[in-house]
């Protein structure tokens, strides 16, 4: 799809539309469209088309957001499993241990042996943490 099947206007709608700083109806009144010729725009085709796909661009760019801070959210995490209060550790721990899980999401069975990138020593750390919390919760 060509964004030149679009009218300047409605690309400008479009483009406050997506930058967040205007509701919806604050948007159409700044460019004089009114509710019926915007729900016309809604129903044509190359309208629709653009628009989804820029919530997909969107999409995209925030999944690569979270992507690039993933390791440091896990490096942070692991250290967690290491606090000195049990809570913070036994959370963390808990947390670590379903980290591939929540990595895959809703994929396929095959690809659930995601790696999460932890040194055997702090996987036995982890464990052994575990073991004391369920020692102490057993005493």
């Amino acid at each position: 799809m060509s964004i030149n099947f679009l009218a300047k206007k409605q690309l400008r709608v479009l483009e406050d539309l997506f930058t967040g700083q205007m509701s919806e109806q604050e948007v159409l009144n700044k460019h004089k469209v009114s509710r019926y010729i915007y729900n016309r725009w809604l129903a044509d085709k190359n309208f629709i088309e653009y628009f989804y796909q820029r919530i997909k661009g969107l999409s995209m760019q925030s999944s690569l957001i979270v992507s690039r801070y993933a390791p440091v959210a896990a490096a942070r995490l692991v250290e967690l499993t290491e606090s000195d209060k049990d809570e913070t550790a036994r959370k963390a721990c808990l947390d670590v241990i379903s980290m591939p899980e929540k990595i895959v999401g809703g994929r396929e069975e095959k690809e659930n042996n995601v790696k999460i990138g932890i040194s055997d020593e702090t996987a036995v750390k982890v464990m052994k943490i575990i073991a004391e919390g369920k020692q102490s919760t057993n005493e």
